[in-house]
């Protein structure tokens, strides 16, 4: 029931923690509050045709009335509906809205996510301490970038060299291809812009070509009900058959996480107290080092309620007090479409699981708006389908012709904008209410503010202003409403920093308050920046893993 090391959660951040503690040598116990899906048999829908389900992807009244959050938006379908949480069973309190999208199993978002891998640069890094809006990172580009490199290579990132300074270039595999329209539109936006504004293609964790066992991407676009070819980034895929191959690791399943202990001589954690999921039975793991990665939100809500009387009354780590405090999500939903004309004799191969991508290039250089920070688009460029005559009501032969031919060109420019670290968008404990399993539940305040609603003006306005300028017809905006949570990239509440009086954690992922717990996944974050952030989050967590040991070795720890 002891183990060198215990990491909590077996997503993105807990599989990587899992692989590189386990590879150098410790005895790992990884906790996953969820049931386990094996790679490949586990994936029951990833070759399923549209017609094999009972109601071709749609949600069912019961699915609806079991999933009230899952069904706000498009990732609960009954396309792979076992990877999303029944809300009955674990609600939470919404002071203000907040969609919180989760999955209780085995390699958690890591089977969900949407892959987009790009690096931060010292842009992002240094913005806290330059604009004076948030604590400063504790770390520098220059500390990450080899761990950018190590996990690149290790999970395969398929991406185009392009010598951007906000955007660093990565150890790519090949990139995948734009299609004949988004390449057009690249080298009008390029051309006018004098290679300001970038399009390019986006950098994915499909691979291009295979690697360590794992099989290149098929185009079938089907990612979300998991990749039986492994050729996306998962950690059924990767992280966890690396760690399993040490023989080092002991995965357990169905183990909720009510706790970490304390152990108030020593002034460190010693292990954790656990509910099992489908007996309720509770029992005690004990470690030396503790990774937290259940989830940004999961994760705080674990150190807040590891609470000890008269020692730790406010939670592990919270000295600082802000702990639970500075919530962040990318806001999105808003930018502009356009008609493409002229290509009516070209199409495309297959369904690439990829788009393309606009660097952020507002608050950077000469640039400067009247709010703080910036934004990126993805989008991409298609051919109508048959569902676009389906308003029209057409019957007879004129309307079958029509569904056989491919519909217009279109493209699309959708931003992502980075979120200021607000105090005051925080989460807590609510006691009130209790989850399936007896536990409180986590209250979370949260919303967008006058920042980020003078971005938004501007990541429809830009948008629009490039695809005009591409001699594109049609051109319309768009602002679809953005709450906190739908872009599912959560952070901060646990952030890094160099003050133990205004962060939780260390340069190193190290509580500041108990050098033997570390907290990697998106909790750790200390600002937002406007890429995806998974990618960091691994470079972070192969980072620390390398620390605790080396610590464990001196015996700091």
């Amino acid at each position: 029931m002891t183990y060198d090391a215990i990491v909590i959660g077996s997503g993105i951040s807990g599989g990587w923690a899992a692989k590189e503690l386990a590879e150098k040598g410790l005895k790992v116990l990884l906790l996953e509050r969820g049931r386990n899906i094996e790679h490949v048999t586990g994936y029951t829908t990833a070759s399923k045709r549209i017609w094999e389900f009972p109601h071709r992807g749609r949600l069912t009244q019961a699915m609806k009335a079991a999933h009230p959050v899952q069904k706000r938006d498009y990732p609960y379908s009954e396309f792979s509906p076992d990877f999303w949480v029944n809300d009955l069973d674990c609600p939470y309190t919404e002071v203000k809205r907040f969609d919180w999208y989760r999955g209780f199993h085995v390699g958690g978002k890591s089977l969900m996510w949407g892959r987009q891998s790009y690096r931060w640069s010292d842009f992002d890094f240094e913005a806290n301490a330059k604009d004076g809006y948030g604590a400063d990172w504790p770390i520098r580009y220059a500390d990450l970038a080899p761990w950018y490199d190590y996990v690149e290579r290790f999970a395969g990132i398929s991406g185009s060299v392009e010598g951007l300074p906000q955007l660093p270039d990565g150890q790519f595999l090949p990139p995948m291809e734009m299609n004949c329209v988004e390449k057009e539109v690249a080298a009008r936006i390029q051309t006018h812009y004098g290679g300001q504004r970038r399009m390019i293609i986006g950098r994915s964790a499909n691979l291009t070509e295979p690697i360590n066992g794992r099989g290149s991407c098929q185009f079938r676009n089907l990612c979300s009900r998991g990749c039986p070819f492994g050729a996306y980034f998962s950690t059924q895929s990767a992280t966890l058959p690396a760690a399993v191959k040490t023989g080092n690791l002991t995965l357990r399943p169905f183990s909720i996480v009510n706790r970490i202990l304390y152990d108030k001589a020593k002034k460190r954690a010693s292990g954790v107290l656990v509910i099992d999921a489908e007996t309720m039975e509770t029992r005690e793991y004990g470690a030396k080092v503790i990774f937290v990665c259940a989830s940004t939100l999961a994760s705080t809500f674990i150190l807040m309620h590891s609470i000890e009387e008269g020692a730790l009354p406010d939670g592990l780590g919270n000295t600082s007090g802000q702990l639970g405090h500075n919530l962040m999500d990318h806001h999105f939903r808003c930018g502009a479409g356009a008609r493409v004309d002229g290509f009516e004799d070209k199409y495309y191969y297959g369904r690439r699981p990829n788009g393309i991508y606009i660097p952020r290039f507002r608050n950077l250089f000469d640039d400067k708006r009247d709010y703080l920070r910036g934004f990126g688009y993805q989008g991409g460029a298609s051919r109508e389908g048959w569902g676009r005559e389906i308003a029209e009501m057409n019957i007879g032969g004129a309307f079958k012709d029509a569904l056989s031919e491919p519909g217009q060109w279109t493209i699309g420019l959708g931003g992502f904008g980075e979120m200021l670290p607000y105090y005051e968008n925080r989460v807590f404990i609510d006691r009130s209410k209790k989850d399936k399993w007896g536990q409180p539940v986590l209250a979370i305040d949260c919303e967008l503010k006058e920042n980020e609603f003078k971005m938004r003006e501007d990541m429809k306005s830009d948008a629009a202003e490039m695809l005009e300028a591409a001699g594109l017809k049609g051109v319309h905006t768009y602002d679809s409403g953005s709450f906190p949570g739908m872009a599912i990239h959560e952070m901060g509440t646990a952030r890094m920093g160099n003050d133990p009086r205004s962060s939780v954690l260390n340069r190193w992922n190290q509580m500041h308050d108990i050098p033997n717990i570390f907290v990697t996944d998106g909790s750790c974050m200390t600002s937002a920046a406007c890429q995806n952030p998974s990618l960091t989050y691994m470079a972070l967590t192969a980072r620390a893993a390398n620390h605790a040991v080396e610590e464990l070795k001196k015996g700091n720890l």
